[in-house]
């Protein structure tokens, strides 16, 4: 392992809890492969923990007890680091490319996730039994472009939790069309980790009607 990789913060611990050692393997296990695999670029490394696993993990207690899918679930930010968070929380990760579906059915065996179903599929064409509680995605499209691929996905009464950067209120603005469309409510930006994290984690949350 490189010796640019960031050390663990102290967050780390008070965010995870009993499950930090699993936290601290997969954080392991991604800055050993996550490069060479094409999940995360040379540049993450010294932040991996900071910009990352924290950046997920803060995410945690916005979520309830039932089943949550992310969408674009990549190397599994965030699915994963929330799995390992909210272990009483079930979560289906849906992730189209099949090296990196290989990662993270590797990574759930692994770690002994027993609250993660893994589902290759794109957004659009994901076939589920039952409609999800909530939904989350972190950096994979706008906020007007998202709302087709996860609202369809929730159940009425369920949220859309999507981790997003500065600009999330602007992309709300955006989105006016589609809100309506799909008949979202509450939408809200929510602020976490100030005064806790050295980056804040911004998210959308909208309820589905």
């Amino acid at each position: 392992m490189t010796s640019t990789f960031e050390i663990e913060p102290p967050e780390a611990a008070a965010l995870f809890g009993p499950n930090v050692d699993v936290a601290r393997q997969f954080t392991k296990n991604l800055a050993e492969q996550g490069e060479e695999r094409g999940l995360i670029g040379p540049l993450e490394l010294p932040r991996l923990w900071s910009r990352h696993i924290l950046n997920c993990a803060i995410v945690a207690p916005l979520l309830h007890p039932g089943r949550v899918g992310d969408v674009g679930s990549g190397a599994g930010l965030p699915g994963l680091v929330l799995a390992i968070a909210r272990p009483d929380v079930s979560f289906v990760l849906i992730e189209p490319m099949e090296r990196r579906i290989a990662w993270l059915n590797e990574q759930v065996d692994e770690l002994g996730l027993s609250n993660v179903e893994v589902v290759r599929a794109r957004a659009e064409d994901t076939k589920l039994t039952s409609p999800l509680d909530q939904v989350t995605a972190r950096a994979v499209s706008a906020f007007r472009k998202l709302i087709p691929l996860t609202a369809p996905l929730v159940r009425s009464g369920g949220e859309l939790v999507l981790m997003k950067g500065a600009g999330a209120a602007a992309e709300i603005e955006a989105a006016s069309k589609e809100i309506k469309r799909y008949r979202l409510s509450n939408v809200e930006v929510i602020t976490l980790g100030e005064g806790v994290l050295n980056e804040v984690t911004r998210v959308i949350r909208a309820t589905v009607d």
